[in-house]
């Protein structure tokens, strides 16, 4: 029988915060802090202390909610979610269930099929749990080591409908996902600092089938590459229990990314298991319409948005265009380039950024706010390469070294000499000269190997250090192989 998957995704993500949830402890980088460093009695979880909501995480997550098309809660509800493990020192964690800050949202993707819209069912506020350290000693014991910076972190938890049915879908909604919030300047998207974990909820069912099969929780998966893994692993495990008749159990599992497989960790919960009740210590969380009419103001043009615009007014290709817009200031950068220069093709500014830019930033480590390089910059080496002053191959040079040195195009080109040789009468002489050299091979093309005009060519362009316009070269070339063919016939 043939399978198809069903999935949504919970993530949680870090809000970009100076101070924490319900308390005034700064948030800082738990993999770089010294442990239990950041903690008070609020977030320590010490009886008798009062949480405060904060304002900006409040903030953020309307952006978020918003950016996502949802329906904004005017009256929302904070509540207890109560669970015991060692990194939750309160034993309960404060979360929203009921009456969750905002839902019925809306994330346009874009797949290899096209581009469709996933329904986001939720967006609520929570904090975030502390960090265990599992240790194992020198003489085989293990124990445990908690860290409570992170604990009373805003986290803000975006939850899908089941509406992806894919791996590639699922890569594609969780990388738009990222994109959205670091665009709107909530979160880093550092996905190695944790910042933005996955849960894939996970079942398959028959082809054609509208019945949900038994879902799976996949949890705390924190890169694209564990995600796809996981994910994958599990539709074909589930598919394959299926064939063969057996019963695929409601759990939640982990992810072993060496072993490449999932694990049980327990029997999957049910809301009612965590025994929500409303938070007593806070009062319900009212958001007036003026704030959200204010914050929607305050939206920068969102990705989704802004690449359709790259190809329906630069005519890039959507693929172009998705690479561009994955970052806010690569766009930015862009877009810049174009206005500076609207006698360039925006296509040709496209391909040198995802080019050679893309190149050197992978090499370098440098982000585009760290480039040499300005827009202006490199859209006056454009110009010259535009102008026929030089060619490619020197073009690519130039850039790099105004990559190294911060030096403008035009300085370089002359105090290095680049300028491209374009009259017709130097290089008229400089073929026929290469020519004369090199008898074997010009008998060699006559009689019919024609790969040589290469050859030619690229003896020329070695006689004149690189520096030929190679159009007028070639033209030159073939007008003169062209003559010799004819006066052989003759």
């Amino acid at each position: 029988m043939e399978f198809e998957p069903v999935i949504g995704l919970e993530v949680h993500a870090e809000l970009q915060t100076r101070s924490k949830m319900f308390c005034a402890c700064p948030v800082v980088d738990a993999t770089q802090a010294e442990p239990n460093t950041a903690v008070c009695p609020v977030c320590a979880g010490m009886p008798g202390v009062l949480p405060v909501i904060n304002q900006r995480a409040v903030e953020y997550a309307l952006r978020v909610a918003l950016a996502l098309d949802c329906e904004i809660a005017t009256h929302s509800l904070f509540a207890r979610k109560n669970y015991f493990y060692p990194d939750l020192p309160k034993g309960y964690q404060i979360s929203q269930y009921e009456y969750p800050l905002a839902q019925h949202g809306r994330l346009p993707i874009f797949t290899s099929t096209g581009e469709r819209v996933v329904s986001i069912r939720r967006v609520h506020l929570e904090e975030d749990t502390g960090k265990l350290t599992h240790v194992t000693a020198t003489d085989g014991t293990t124990y445990s080591l908690v860290d409570l910076n992170r604990a009373g972190v805003p986290l803000l938890e975006i939850v899908s409908e089941p509406d992806l049915f894919s791996v590639e879908e699922v890569r594609a909604y969780a990388m738009a996902l990222r994109t959205l919030l670091r665009y709107l300047g909530v979160n880093s998207g550092d996905m190695e600092k944790g910042v933005i974990r996955f849960e894939a909820n996970v079942s398959v069912r028959p082809k054609g089938s509208q019945q949900l099969g038994t879902r799976v929780e996949i949890k705390n998966l924190n890169s694209f590459r564990a995600l796809e893994r996981a994910v994958a692993y599990e539709i074909e495990r589930q598919s394959r229990l299926l064939d063969q008749g057996e019963r695929v159990e409601q759990e939640t599992l982990g992810w072993d990314e060496t072993k490449g497989c999932t694990y049980s960790q327990r029997s999957k919960e049910e809301a009612h298991d965590y025994r929500y009740f409303p938070e007593p210590d806070l009062p319900p969380l009212v958001i007036e319409e003026s704030w959200i009419t204010e914050v929607r103001a305050a939206l920068p043009e969102l990705p989704h948005v802004r690449r359709r615009r790259f190809i329906e007014i630069y005519e890039l290709p959507p693929a172009d265009a998705a690479l561009l817009v994955n970052e806010r200031a690569v766009a930015d950068y862009f877009e810049t380039a174009v206005r500076a220069a609207p006698s360039l093709s925006p296509r040709t500014i496209a391909n040198w950024i995802l080019g050679e830019l893309f190149a050197w930033m992978n090499e370098s480590g440098e982000s585009i706010e760290q480039l040499k390089v300005t827009p202006e910059a490199l859209v006056e080496l454009l110009g010259h390469l535009q102008a026929g002053e030089i060619n490619q191959t020197t073009a690519k040079a130039v850039l790099l070294e105004m990559l190294q040195s911060g030096a403008r195009a035009g300085a370089i080109i002359a105090s290095r000499g680049l300028r491209q040789v374009s009259d017709a009468d130097a290089l008229r002489a400089l073929v026929a000269q290469v020519l004369a050299e090199n008898p074997t091979e010009v008998q060699s093309y006559l009689r019919g190997k024609e790969t040589l005009v290469n050859w030619f060519f690229g003896q020329v362009m070695r006689a004149v250090g690189g520096k030929a316009n190679p159009q007028v070269l070639r033209a030159e070339l073939e007008r003169q192989l062209s003559e010799l063919k004819t006066r052989q016939s003759n």
